[in-house]
């Protein structure tokens, strides 16, 4: 449905139907498409609550996503999951989603800047990786908190040599 039809028919402005259709974009409720907006129906049976990678929980604040082919997809807790498995299906992979750390809006993680090292323990996987929209911001983060910043390819290798080597 076009937003111009949304706003017509909830009576409401075309910025208002944007803000309100970030959470259900966000969800995975609804994708945006050219100058509007559809439905997503749901054809996997993955619980979105369990990382697909380590089986974990997820937490939906530093959720990873991966939309591949064949309209799967995959969701796992965390970006340190995300990076593994997107290395493990680069070439199913279509696109890669993930949410800036501070600000909590959605990323296309492969032109994400990512931080590893840091001392601020999230909880999740470990080395835990905190993702950002803006390399600036992620490197004022660790100015105060340490850690490295990584660019995508960076941070999905030096994710892989770790684990390798546990």
């Amino acid at each position: 449905m076009k937003i111009s039809e949304l706003s017509k028919e909830l009576n409401v402005s075309e910025m208002t139907i944007h803000r309100d259709l970030v959470p259900l974009i966000d969800a995975g409720i609804v994708e945006k498409t050219f100058g509007g907006v559809s439905y997503i129906e749901k054809k996997q049976t993955q619980n979105d609550s369990i990382c697909t990678y380590c089986s974990g929980s997820i937490n939906y604040q530093l959720r990873f996503q991966l939309i591949l082919t064949n309209d799967r997809h995959e969701m796992t807790c965390c970006a340190h999951c995300g990076l593994l498995r997107y290395r493990e299906l680069q070439d199913e992979v279509v696109q890669a989603i993930c949410y800036d750390f501070l600000r909590q809006t959605t990323l296309n993680a492969q032109i994400a800047t990512y931080v590893m090292d840091t001392s601020i323990d999230i909880g999740c996987c470990q080395p835990q990786v905190l993702s950002f929209q803006h390399e600036d911001e992620a490197r004022k983060f660790v100015t105060g908190f340490g850690g490295k910043v990584y660019s995508f390819t960076d941070a999905m290798e030096t994710v892989f040599r770790r684990m390798k080597s546990v």
